[in-house]
């Protein structure tokens, strides 16, 4: 309880300091749009183009799909690109294009009436969730969200051994990594968008410093052992605000 409110104190004082100092935001996500490319969203954004294929890791520029989510470092509002038109003669990176269906048009047109848009219940909130974060790590699932017997998780604690590699679980920015809070151990948190955040405890070694931005699947710790003395783990939580909430409902 105590080691939650800790965390919960860190994110509020990161947030204070905010809004005090004015500093840097961590920055946006951009929809790519048909059209676009990660060159022309890199210059319109002000970007370095190989750092926005870092931090999205971003193998093959060609390969930019619609729809795609790309983390902008450092930005602040979103932007206007307008879309590269390519030509036969064309030696431009390829572009996002949108799939394009075929369908036989009917031969009279049908009217159909107006329908009201229901307002989404938090099953459907909770099912659009499903997927934004990746696992930390590959492993047993040990601890469960929630109470367990007289124990009351926050999060859930994966069985891996240890020095396995821990990746960021979406992209962001690390706004803590150290050992300062008593029962994590090394201890890695990472603000997102959305007001969501993350934590990684019982690391061996964390590989990040404070105010680093990272990318989706990026290694920022080597997993280790809990300071109780138990088998190696990783302790892994996903906050919206300071309220914990259940990771399983947004991994994969």
């Amino acid at each position: 309880m105590l080691q939650s409110v800790l965390i919960n104190s860190l994110i509020l004082m990161v947030g204070c300091l905010l809004l005090i100092t004015a500093c840097a935001p961590t920055g946006i996500y951009h929809t790519v749009q048909p059209g676009q490319t990660l060159y022309r969203i890199a210059k319109t954004y002000e970007v370095d183009e190989r750092r926005l294929a870092r931090v999205n890791r971003i193998k093959d520029p060609n390969q930019l799909k619609v729809s795609q989510k790309l983390f902008i470092p450092g930005v602040t509002q979103r932007r206007n690109i307008s879309a590269t038109t390519p030509t036969s003669a064309s030696t431009s990176p390829q572009v996002a294009t949108a799939p394009v269906v075929t369908k036989k048009q009917p031969t009279t047109t049908r009217i159909m009436p107006a329908v009201k848009t229901p307002t989404p219940s938090s099953a459907t909130a909770v099912k659009s969730a499903k997927g934004i974060f990746v696992w930390p790590v590959k492993g047993t699932v040990l601890n469960k969200f929630g109470a367990q017997g007289q124990n009351i998780y926050k999060g859930i604690e994966i069985d891996v051994p240890e020095g396995t590699s821990v990746v960021a679980a979406a992209s962001g920015k690390v706004i803590y990594s150290g050992n300062a809070i008593p029962g994590y151990g090394n201890l890695v948190i990472l603000e997102h968008s959305d007001s969501y955040f993350s934590v990684y405890g019982y690391n061996q070694k964390t590989l990040v410093k404070s105010d680093d931005h990272v990318g989706q699947g990026e290694k920022i710790a080597l997993s280790g052992l809990p300071p109780n003395g138990q088998s190696a783990r990783l302790h892994f939580e996903i906050r919206k605000g300071k309220s914990a909430v259940n990771p399983i409902l947004y991994l994969p």
